[in-house]
């Protein structure tokens, strides 16, 4: 018997003041058998981060040619892709030749201090790559406020987020453990 997908349907309100983005998103959610609750939150949290009208969920799990995420030019270029977890280095030197811009957003305690410590040389020779880190413990609280019919709001500021659900208050303060060099410093 095969699992199916179960949907949650979010309505995600952002005021980021550091981009001067805001928009409420409703957005439609698939979680895969094989996702965890505390992986379909960083997706919701990353679609955050990173908001735009033309910002998509990729197929994620289900394929190794997409993103979790990513935003497409008109053209098809692929200006931003954005990854979960702790990718292989091949995947993310891929993900660098095909997309402008790519962020790999870590999370998952020790072992996502492992996988930096292990591929950090590596990945740094990659112009284009953002790597951010989001702790456990703000992991395990979007989590238990994850419900298959949620709103959220998404205040951004400073680089400090702020997630507000029903009575539930998230302050996230993620950490960027890589990004790129801008021209002129």
């Amino acid at each position: 018997m095969a699992f199916k997908a179960t949907v949650y349907k979010i309505e995600l309100q952002i005021s980021d003041m550091d981009r001067h983005y805001y928009a409420t998103h409703p957005l439609t959610l698939a979680r895969h058998p094989s996702e965890t609750e505390q992986r379909l939150m960083v997706r919701l949290l990353a679609f955050a981060l990173n908001a735009d009208e033309r910002l998509e969920f990729g197929k994620g799990l289900s394929t190794d040619d997409e993103p979790d995420l990513w935003l497409k030019e008109r053209n098809g270029d692929i200006d931003l892709w954005i990854d979960l977890g702790q990718p292989e280095p091949a995947r993310i030197r891929k993900a660098c030749g095909r997309a402008r811009q790519v962020v790999v957003i870590s999370y998952g305690g020790r072992s996502a201090d492992i996988w930096w410590d292990k591929n950090a040389e590596e990945l740094k020779r990659s112009r284009n790559l953002t790597i951010i880190d989001i702790a456990e413990a703000t992991v395990e609280a979007l989590a238990a406020i994850a419900e298959r019919g949620l709103r959220v709001q998404c205040l951004i500021q400073d680089g400090h987020i702020q997630i507000l659900a029903g009575d539930s208050v998230i302050g996230i303060d993620p950490q960027v453990r890589m990004a790129p060099v801008r021209a002129g410093r």
